[in-house]
């Protein structure tokens, strides 16, 4: 039985270099993360070292300090743009573009949001606790496959490297003069079990901070109230009674949550916010505020796809594409067709104009249950992944040591404190009005890799 079915495998392992970087010579992932002296290694046996673990501190509510870490290996987490960071963008924003459809196929009417540089590292650090089996899964899924193994053998790739450059993306944004992102991790092991070194470093190369501890689940009650009480306090207050129906048999929660602060460039003013118009649905109309600003904009009527692209710049490297349907086009079908690279060729084919541009104020939160997103990208897939097919020898010393809960929590938070001065209006000239008041998609770039960082739709922005 395959791993995958055929066409979601040949869209994940389809990640060349974006039409923008066609002039590039193609770099195969795999050449650019592959594990040092790599070969192909038999599925069925086992690791050839012995796997090295740690003692995991248990959890005291009174001590919230991160856990300690090697400077010299987080210093390696700030980098510039590389060749390894192109690719890897390419790669998460293709398969963070098809886990964001699977999640907002299921909120259709509801708002959605999705970070895919966050749920690609979730996935990459229990790719450094899996069996060379599931672990195969895993570079399928992520299209790190070499993609030339015989079918009962698996060359790994360096989960680390992958982490550290994930995370080496999200320091552009940091170097930007206003956007920042923070990530945190959070692992919860039954008590008594040791962690193997490689998962806890990989906690550490995908976050700013990172919590390991153990927990007795022995009383289920007490120890989900221990544990989210242990996360609002270290996240100071942002992340709140995140698990729920934990039981005595846990082995280990997991939980990251990336925090994305911004800060709209040029500045809506408060004297051009209004009450207006929204308009969720063909029968349902709610008043909420929109900001209004004339000034020169990046936009693009693509009338093959019925809809009305405009890019907004965030920072010096980030920046937005709003997407708005035209009217009589429905957002989910748009939505449905969407590839990484027809976002590329929007970026492409923009051309500057005066706009009067109408825009909802919003910042949004979502808590994504992985299992239940794998399940909804392909049951196939999330047994595989995370479920009743999966093994995580390489994560404990105690067999056999189960995922039972892997929540992301995404925060998208835009301001408009200190943000420039608005442009002034030209005398000559009259601005294409552009009013975003009807459901809409949109996307949170860093420029200077490609990568997208936020994916998500506005149905309703009272909610």
């Amino acid at each position: 039985m395959k791993i995958l079915r055929p066409s979601f495998l040949a869209l994940l392992l389809g990640c060349y270099i974006s039409a923008s970087q066609a002039n590039r010579v193609y770099i195969h992932p795999f050449t650019l993360f592959a594990a040092e002296n790599v070969s192909c290694e038999t599925l069925h046996t086992q690791t050839s070292k012995p796997l090295r673990t740690l003692p995991v501190a248990p959890l005291d509510i009174e001590v919230l300090t991160p856990d300690s870490r090697d400077l010299s290996k987080v210093d390696t987490q700030r980098q510039n743009i590389t060749v390894r960071t192109m690719v890897l963008a390419q790669l998460l924003n293709t398969a963070g573009l098809r886990f964001y459809q699977a999640l907002s196929s299921k909120q259709k009417s509801s708002n959605t949001l999705l970070s895919p540089i966050n749920t690609y590292g979730s996935l990459v650090t229990f790719y450094l606790a899996a069996s060379k089996r599931t672990a195969s899964s895993y570079q399928l899924l992520l299209g790190l496959s070499s993609g030339t193994d015989p079918e009962d053998c698996v060359s790994l790739v360096d989960g680390h490297k992958v982490l550290k450059t994930l995370q080496s993306i999200n320091s552009l944004v940091d170097d930007g003069p206003k956007d920042e992102i923070t990530t945190q991790v959070w692992a919860f092991s039954r008590q008594g079990a040791q962690l193997s070194e490689d998962f806890i470093q990989g906690t550490q190369d995908f976050s700013d901070t990172s919590f390991i501890r153990s927990v007795d689940f022995s009383n289920p009650q007490e120890a989900e109230q221990v544990v989210n009480t242990f996360v609002e306090k270290t996240s100071d207050g942002k992340v709140k009674g995140i698990f729920g129906d934990v039981n005595a048999s846990s082995d280990l929660l997991f939980l990251t949550s990336l925090n994305f602060q911004g800060n709209w460039r040029t500045a809506f003013q408060p004297e051009t916010t209004s009450m207006q118009e929204f308009y969720v649905d063909d029968t349902t109309t709610v008043m909420a505020p929109l900001m209004t600003h004339t000034g020169h904009y990046h936009y693009l009527n693509d009338k093959v796809r019925r809809c009305t692209v405009v890019k907004l710049s965030l920072s010096k490297r980030s920046y937005m594409m709003l997407v708005l349907p035209h009217e009589g086009t429905k957002l989910h079908d748009i939505e449905s067709k969407l590839r990484s690279d027809d976002i590329s060729g929007w970026y492409q084919n923009l051309q500057e104009g005066l706009l009067e541009l109408t825009l909802p104020k919003f910042s949004m939160s979502s808590v994504t249950n992985m299992h239940e997103l794998l399940l909804n990208v392909d049951p196939e897939v999330e047994a595989k992944l995370l479920g009743s097919q999966a093994e995580f020898s390489q994560l404990s010393d105690t067999k056999p040591f189960t995922i039972d809960k892997v929540v992301n929590k995404v925060t998208f938070e835009m301001t408009e404190d200190d943000a420039e001065p608005q442009d002034m209006i030209p005398a000559e000239g009259v601005p294409l009005k552009l009013s975003i008041n009807r459901p809409f998609f949109f996307s949170v770039i860093e420029g200077d890799s490609d990568a997208i960082l936020m994916l998500g739709k506005i149905t309703n922005p009272t909610l």
